[in-house]
């Protein structure tokens, strides 16, 4: 069946290539030119898009994002169909994903996969941790769905932050998707002046008790004392043995994505600008362990991607004990 796949896929990719093109522009002027009218991260969609992507695929089951997708003004799911449908039939004939999306075998992961691969690792962090924490803070939500799924049962007291633009359009998103969120806290913080704890504790937060938070693709948009604040921030103020699970990027990788013009200016459209990363050109385990020491922080899981490439690896999912 691998073949006849093939056999399919091929001539139906090359006919749905104009399709496809429209596809790519509804989606892109979705997410960007819609995403900045209303004020939020146009980035975010990235994320969203790709969880989708991976849940019609049936790479990993998604229901809350489903049904997001299907209301969000700033992404269009028959742009995205335009642009895959070919890949799915090829997938469903197979019977197994062959081309995109994909979960590469660890190292092979490339830029292509990075979504579907954070995703992973993250997922594997957290089903690990949770089972030893008592709250779950997701630190720049976005449209992360994460909350709405098997956490929801989990009895883990679970708060989203985010910029008060962002949640009051995801809150109504959700809404309107007809998610249930009664177990989520919602805090809305400028990250720019609010102090993050304060704004967890006056929201409910307990100190006292170990948490899990999660900082997912956040990291790259911020300056090199703003990651070393948060951290610092996180230490001090949570619980010993609480973790941070966060993904950090490579150097050269900013500065491919800051030195291509179109993705410059499409991140500007949004406020948004690439500045921190690691250099994990070589001995990148040591710059990782180096990093996480001089924050005072202990590593545990890590996943690094594309680490088989000579270049190094372009980004690492790793978690951070307190």
């Amino acid at each position: 069946m691998k073949y006849l796949s093939y056999a399919v896929f091929i001539p139906l990719q090359i006919v749905f290539l104009p399709v496809a093109f429209v596809g790519l522009l509804l989606t892109a002027y979705k997410q960007i030119v819609v995403s900045k009218r209303l004020g939020v991260s146009q980035t975010a969609i990235e994320i969203i898009n790709g969880r989708w992507t991976m849940h019609i695929f049936g790479l990993r089951q998604d229901d809350a994002t489903a049904a997001l997708m299907s209301v969000l003004p700033n992404t269009s799911k028959v742009g995205l169909w335009l642009v895959l449908w070919p890949l799915w039939v090829q997938a469903r004939i197979a019977g197994q994903v062959k081309l995109y999306p994909r979960i590469p075998t660890a190292g092979d992961e490339n830029i292509a996969d990075m979504v579907a691969a954070r995703t992973v690792h993250f997922d594997s962090v957290i089903a690990r941790a949770i089972e030893h924490v008592d709250q779950f803070v997701l630190m720049g939500a976005g449209y992360d769905t994460r909350a709405y799924g098997d956490l929801a049962a989990s009895g883990v007291t679970v708060f989203e932050v985010d910029q008060a633009i962002v949640q009051e359009h995801k809150r109504s998103m959700i809404a309107a998707a007809g998610i249930r969120c009664e177990n989520v806290t919602f805090v809305s913080v400028d990250f720019s002046v609010d102090n993050l704890f304060s704004k967890l504790a006056a929201s409910g937060f307990d100190a006292s008790r170990k948490t899990l938070f999660l900082w997912e693709g956040v990291s790259l948009y911020l300056s090199a004392e703003q990651v070393a604040a948060t951290l610092a921030m996180v230490k001090q103020r949570a619980q010993s043995g609480s973790v941070l699970v966060a993904d950090l990027y490579a150097d050269r990788l900013v500065r491919t994505l800051g030195k291509a013009n179109l993705n410059e200016r499409v991140l500007e459209m949004t406020s948004e600008t690439l500045d921190f990363s690691l250099p994990f050109a070589t001995n990148w385990q040591q710059v990782l362990a180096d990093f996480v020491t001089s924050q005072s922080l202990q590593q545990g899981e890590t996943h690094f991607l594309g680490s088989s490439n000579k270049a190094g690896p372009y980004a690492v999912v790793v978690e951070m004990i307190c």
